[in-house]
């Protein structure tokens, strides 16, 4: 008897972030859902606590709609799922599609996750394996573990380049220090 393999956890996004090539943008976009249970939903999905959780309410497709108020450049999306704490709740089919509005969204990724636990890197490139420009990112859970029906996803999280500064090279902030004052640092160049 064989058991399935198992979806490898990525590294927490945390450290991506620490790294000071990426930044979470999340807070930019506004989020929307096909469908919540009260008390389970984007404030669950976006409070950087992986005891909460986003819980849909209805048929599936369940979807996760992040929009933009000006086309983005994305880099990642990390997603976190935990089979052991959601069993038939944890999506086991994912749908990432990309587009201006929700009338001309385009399927980029399929993913097939089995027993996730840990957070999963979606890369959302183009076929160069540059990173996507979109107004609007749409997450579908088209099925769950079990035949579940309602899906639990604890954590969301959307991630952009940093840019290189066109005034000059300088080194890379990668201490917590440092990071604190990253943006006051680059905020002031800009100005001058």
């Amino acid at each position: 008897m064989t058991t399935p393999n198992k979806t490898p956890p990525g590294a927490d996004p945390k450290q991506l972030e620490r790294t000071g090539t990426v930044r979470e943008i999340g807070s930019q976009a506004v989020w929307s859902l096909s469908s919540c249970k009260p008390g389970f939903g984007v404030d669950q999905l976006r409070d950087d606590n992986l005891e909460t959780y986003w819980q849909s309410d209805g048929s599936q497709p369940h979807l996760v709609n992040i929009q933009f108020r000006r086309k983005t450049t994305v880099k990642t999306l990390c997603i976190y799922a935990d089979y052991k704490s959601d069993e038939s709740y944890t999506p086991s089919k994912i749908s990432v599609r990309v587009g201006n509005n929700f009338h001309n969204l385009q399927e980029i990724r399929q993913l097939e996750l089995v027993e996730p636990s840990g957070w999963i890197h979606v890369p959302l490139t183009d076929p160069h394996k540059k990173p996507i420009r979109t107004f609007m990112i749409q997450i579908a859970v088209l099925a769950n573990h079990q035949n579940g029906r309602d899906t639990h996803m604890r954590q969301i999280k959307v991630y952009t380049p940093v840019e290189e500064s066109s005034i000059g090279k300088f080194p890379r902030c990668t201490t917590i220090d440092f990071m604190m004052y990253r943006s006051i640092r680059e905020q002031s160049l800009k100005s001058t």
